[in-house]
C-alpha cells in the first residue's frame, strides 16, 4: 500500500508540476507574441517616421530650389572688340562689391589688369580671347556673368559659352554703331534664341544719335528696341539720362580720378525748372524733343517680346565714367529671364526646380592655374541643387564621377562651391572624363541636345624642334582638348604633325602663344591651302568607296575619323557631283562620339 501510494504522491507531484507549468508556456508565448507585435509596431513608426522625413525634406528640398532658382540671373556679354566689355564687366563687379577698384583695359601699358582677363596673352594684348565666368551678388540676386571672347575669330567659343546663358547682353560702341564683328556674334546669339539686352557703351565719347542705333538694329538684325533710357549729350557733354519707366531725369557727378568715390546720381523730373540751370540749353531742348519722338516706339516694355528674342531693352552707359551702368543692372535684375525649362534630346524638357541634379559642360580649359597644369570643365548647373561631393553620371560614357573638389571660378581665382542651383556655373576639376556638350545627372540618364564645332576655314600644320616633342605632345593634348582649335591627322602613320583646324587666324596665334608661355615651347606653322572640312559620317568604308578626289585631301579627326579638306566650294561641289552618292552624308561639324 506505501508502494501505491509513493506512486500516487509521485503521481500527484507530476500532476501539479505539470499543472503549475502549464500556466507559465502561456505567459511565455503571449509575450511572444506581444514582442513581435511591438516590433512590427515600432518598425511600421519608423517606416512612417521615414517616409515624413523624405516628405518633409522633397517639401524643404522643393521651397529651397524654389527660392534659389527665383534669384539666379546670368548672362554673357557680346560685341566687337574695343567696345569697352571688360571694362562694364569690371564696374559690374564693383557694384556686386566682387573687386574693390576696377582694372580698365589700356593696352600694353595697364599697371593693373581686368579681371576677366586671366591669361598672360588677354594682359599683354589688352584683348579677351577666353571666355570666363564670374559670380557676384546684387540686391539679394546671384548673378552669373559670363564673359565672352571679343573676336569673332573665337565665335565658337562664344557659341559655346551661350548654351549655358539665360541672356545676351550685346555691347556696342556709341561712336562706330553696329561693327562687322557684332554681325557675326549676334547672329550667333541667335541660333541660342537668347533674350537680348542692348548697352550702347562710350558714352562720353562722341557719339552717334541714339536714333541711328536703333535703326542700325532693326535694319541689320530686324530687332525692334526699346530705350530703357536716353543719353543726354554725348562726349564731354554727356552729363546723365532720361529713365524711361519712372520719368525721371538723372544726371551724373563724375568723382576726381583716383579718389575713390562712386559715382553720384541725382534726380530730376523732366519739368523740374532747376534742369534749365544744371543742363545745357540746346541738350535739354534736344532732350524734350527726343522724349517726344520715343512715345511713338511705345510707351511700355512687351516684356514677353523680350523674352521671345523679338525685342531688345536698350540702355546708354559709359562704362569708363560709370555711368549708367547700375542703372542696366538694375533693370535686368528685373526684366533678364529666370533659368527655365531645358529640351532634352529625347523631347521633353527639364525643369529648373527638378529635385533631379543636371548640368551641362560647355567649355573645357587648360592651365588655369599654370602651377598645376589643371583641367578645368565649366559646368552650367541645368536642374536640381548641386552638392559637393555628390556622385553623378556622364551619359555619354555612363561613367560615375565623384564631384569631389568643385570650385566656382572668379577669372583664374577660385573658391570651394559647396552647393549650386540651375544657373549656377561651376568648375570641375577634369581628369579626362568630360567633353564638351556631356551632360552630367543624378538619377536616371537624361541627354541634353549636343553642342556642335564650327565648320573650320583655316588649316595649318604646327611643328617644333625634335627636341621639343615631349613638352609638345603634352601641349597639343592639354591645350586642343579645349576644343577651341580643332586637331586634325595626316592619313600617312609617318606624318605625325597635327593638323590644326581653326575658325580664325588669330586661334593659331593663340596656341602658338600658349605653347610657349605655358609648355615652353617653341612651333612654327605651315598654311595648308584648304578652306572646307567636312566630316564624313559613313566612315572609311564610304571614303574608300569614293576613290579618288578632286582637289581634295583626307585626313582623321582626334577620334579616328574621317575628315575631307576642300581647296573650295567648287571643289566641294564638283566631288559632291561626282561622287556623292558614294560618299554619303557629309556634315560641316562634328560630335564627340555617342552623342
Amino acid at each position: 500500500g506505501r508502494r501505491v501510494s509513493c506512486r500516487a504522491a509521485e503521481v500527484e507531484v507530476e500532476a501539479a508540476t505539470g499543472a503549475a507549468d502549464l500556466p507559465e508556456v502561456a505567459v511565455e508565448d503571449g509575450e511572444a507574441g506581444d514582442d513581435e507585435a511591438a516590433r512590427e509596431a515600432a518598425a511600421a513608426k519608423a517606416a512612417a517616421d521615414k517616409a515624413m522625413r523624405e516628405e518633409r525634406a522633397q517639401l524643404d528640398l522643393a521651397a529651397e530650389l524654389e527660392l534659389e532658382v527665383s534669384r539666379r540671373r546670368n548672362f554673357a556679354i557680346i560685341s566687337h572688340p574695343d567696345a569697352g566689355k571688360t571694362t562694364l564687366t569690371e564696374k559690374l563687379l564693383l557694384y556686386g562689391g566682387a573687386i574693390q577698384e576696377a582694372g580698365e583695359v589700356k593696352a600694353r601699358r595697364a599697371a593693373k589688369h581686368a579681371t576677366s582677363d586671366w591669361m598672360e596673352l588677354e594682359k599683354s594684348r589688352g584683348i579677351s580671347v577666353s571666355s570666363t565666368a564670374l559670380t557676384f551678388e546684387y540686391s539679394g540676386v546671384q548673378i552669373n556673368l559670363l564673359d565672352t571672347p571679343g573676336h569673332q575669330d573665337f565665335s565658337e567659343d562664344t557659341y559655346r559659352t551661350l548654351a549655358a546663358a539665360d541672356n545676351a547682353v550685346m555691347l556696342v560702341d556709341g561712336a562706330k554703331g553696329i561693327e562687322p564683328q557684332t554681325r557675326k556674334l549676334f547672329e550667333v546669339a541667335r541660333l541660342r534664341h537668347l533674350p537680348i539686352f542692348t548697352v550702347v557703351n562710350k558714352m562720353d565719347r562722341p557719339a552717334l544719335n541714339g536714333f541711328e542705333i536703333i535703326e542700325q538694329l532693326e535694319k541689320e538684325f530686324s530687332l525692334p528696341a526699346y530705350p530703357i533710357n536716353w543719353p543726354i549729350g554725348s562726349g564731354d557733354r554727356f552729363c546723365g539720362v532720361f529713365h524711361r519707366p519712372t520719368g525721371k531725369v538723372m544726371l551724373y557727378q563724375k568723382p576726381q580720378r583716383g579718389s575713390g568715390e562712386q559715382t553720384k546720381v541725382k534726380e530730376y523730373d523732366l519739368g523740374d525748372p532747376a534742369l534749365a540751370e544744371l543742363i545745357d540749353d540746346d541738350l535739354l531742348e534736344q532732350l524734350n524733343e527726343d522724349v517726344e519722338l520715343l512715345e511713338v516706339l511705345g510707351d511700355e516694355l512687351d516684356v514677353e517680346a523680350v523674352m521671345r528674342g523679338e525685342l531688345t531693352p536698350m540702355f546708354f552707359a559709359s562704362a569708363q565714367s560709370n555711368f549708367g551702368v547700375e542703372l542696366f543692372l538694375k533693370e535686368f535684375i528685373e526684366h533678364g529671364a529666370r533659368p527655365g525649362a531645358a529640351p532634352l534630346r529625347a523631347g521633353d524638357t527639364m525643369e529648373p526646380t527638378s529635385s533631379q541634379f543636371t548640368g551641362l559642360v560647355f567649355k573645357l580649359q587648360a592651365n588655369m592655374d599654370p602651377r598645376h597644369r589643371d583641367k578645368v570643365a565649366f559646368v552650367r548647373v541645368v536642374s536640381g541643387k548641386f552638392e559637393k561631393g555628390m556622385k553623378v553620371r556622364v551619359a555619354r560614357t555612363g561613367r560615375v564621377v565623384t564631384l569631389a573638389a568643385p570650385q566656382r571660378m572668379f577669372a583664374n581665382e577660385r573658391e570651394t562651391v559647396l552647393t549650386g542651383f540651375a544657373g549656377d556655373i561651376i568648375g570641375l576639376t577634369n581628369p579626362g572624363a568630360f567633353a564638351i556638350g556631356d551632360t552630367l545627372c543624378s538619377g536616371p540618364a537624361v541627354h541634353f541636345p549636343p553642342i556642335p564645332t564650327f565648320s573650320p576655314e583655316l588649316f595649318a600644320y604646327i611643328r617644333c624642334a625634335p627636341s621639343q616633342r615631349k613638352p609638345f605632345t603634352k601641349a597639343i593634348e592639354g591645350l586642343l582638348g579645349e576644343g577651341a582649335v580643332q586637331v586634325l591627322y595626316s592619313e600617312d602613320t609617318f606624318k605625325t604633325d597635327p593638323l590644326l583646324a581653326a575658325c580664325g587666324q588669330l586661334q593659331f596665334e593663340v596656341v602658338q602663344y600658349r605653347m610657349k608661355d605655358e609648355y615652353g615651347v617653341d612651333t612654327t606653322l605651315e598654311p595648308v591651302p584648304f578652306s572646307i572640312a567636312r566630316w564624313v559620317l559613313g566612315g572609311w568604308d564610304a571614303v574608300a568607296a569614293a576613290g579618288r578626289m578632286f582637289n581634295t585631301i583626307t585626313v582623321k579627326d582626334m577620334y579616328g575619323r574621317p575628315v575631307l579638306l576642300f581647296k573650295n566650294e567648287f571643289a566641294l561641289n564638283t566631288v559632291l557631283s561626282e561622287q556623292g552618292e558614294k560618299l554619303g552624308e557629309l556634315s560641316p561639324y562634328a560630335l564627340p562620339p555617342d552623342m
